[in-house]
């Protein structure tokens, strides 16, 4: 499972909103199949968690929101604020959602919203093509979702402005292609030939280190977290890449974004992490994060010994194999 960053705060770009979407009145009527009484949360999208926006009693196994809500957007429906909840996109319709109390997350059903319908079937495919999905649908708030959520992370600059420019032109101003249209500079100026942009930030003993100082070897920049499970799945092989190749001129500088520093500390001493490691403990909101324009976790950029970014996201054989060809260029 890939785990993804995002550049900018969600929720800044949800404030500065000023078309394609308004603040509406609509009616959602829920009903939870196995529960007399409880509650029901709504949660708005924001920088890959939920915030809660409003709540509704369950009565006799029935809920409603009326709740004035930015639309169609993608919202979020749970049982628990602080579990994942349901996504669900809702319009400007009468909806409704039907769930069992046994499985909320995975029974729920929504009607009424033809966004949500175009999500779902979306979920249901196999290697999409984020073009001929836009060009299928460049009014739906499913494709700017979906190009922002599941594809940027895959994509350079030129192709996110690329796709951006197949969307209708009334999801320009929406969060994500807001998102998304900052996310093209970003990446812009962290491509290999780029020099590496310098950053502060505070090690696990409280000591502010910086990027730059760490240059003069081939510098592994790598971002990660203790919560992720791709990023403890590939250490070891990381540990040992370390291990082969530190004394001929490699080194490795970890940004974590955990937000639990105790998490943090556990995953660099499980997996014996021994170079230097740094986080401001911001989760998704990691500024350094946010400055590479990281999209998912883990990911890398190579650094040359003069601070130039040599090549992004190698893992595996492939670091192995450009580092063989760079020391052997440069005779370590």
């Amino acid at each position: 499972m890939k785990l993804y960053s995002i550049i900018i705060s969600f929720f800044m770009a949800a404030t500065q909103l000023t078309t394609a979407q308004e603040r509406t009145h609509f009616e959602l009527n829920g009903e939870v199949h196995g529960l007399r009484s409880g509650i029901v949360y709504l949660q708005k999208f924001n920088n890959k968690s939920f915030i809660t926006l409003d709540s509704a009693k369950i009565v006799d196994g029935k809920y409603r929101f009326r709740t004035k809500l930015e639309l169609p957007e993608l919202y979020g429906l749970t049982l628990d604020k602080y579990n994942s909840p349901v996504y669900v996109f809702l319009e400007d319709k009468n909806i409704t959602v039907t769930s069992d109390s046994a499985a909320f997350n995975k029974t729920t059903k929504v009607t009424g919203s033809v966004s949500n319908a175009l999500f779902v079937e979306y979920k249901k495919q196999k290697d999409v093509k984020i073009d001929s999905f836009i060009k299928a649908n460049p009014a739906s708030i499913v494709s700017a979702y979906v190009l922002y959520r599941d594809y940027s992370y895959l994509l350079n600059s030129e192709e996110i402005a690329a796709n951006i420019s197949l969307l209708s032109p009334r999801l320009h101003h929406t969060p994500y292609v807001t998102a998304l249209k900052e996310l093209a500079i970003t990446k812009k100026q962290v491509e290999p030939g780029q020099k590496a942009l310098d950053f502060t930030s505070k090690d696990q003993f409280g000591n502010s280190i910086k990027l730059s100082q760490q240059f003069g070897k081939y510098l592994l920049l790598t971002f990660w977290a203790g919560w992720c499970p791709d990023c403890r799945r590939e250490n070891p092989a990381l540990v040992a890449t370390y291990r082969k190749y530190h004394d001929k001129g490699f080194d490795i500088f970890g940004v974590s974004l955990d937000k639990d520093k105790e998490t943090w500390l556990n995953g660099i001493k499980n997996d014996s992490l021994t170079w230097k490691q740094v986080s401001d403990l911001a989760y998704w909101d990691s500024s350094a994060a946010k400055l590479y324009g990281v999209r998912w976790i883990p990911s890398n950029f190579l650094i040359g010994p003069d601070g130039v970014i040599i090549a992004q996201n190698l893992q595996g054989n492939a670091l192995e194999a450009k580092l063989d060809e760079l020391l052997k260029t440069s005779g370590k």
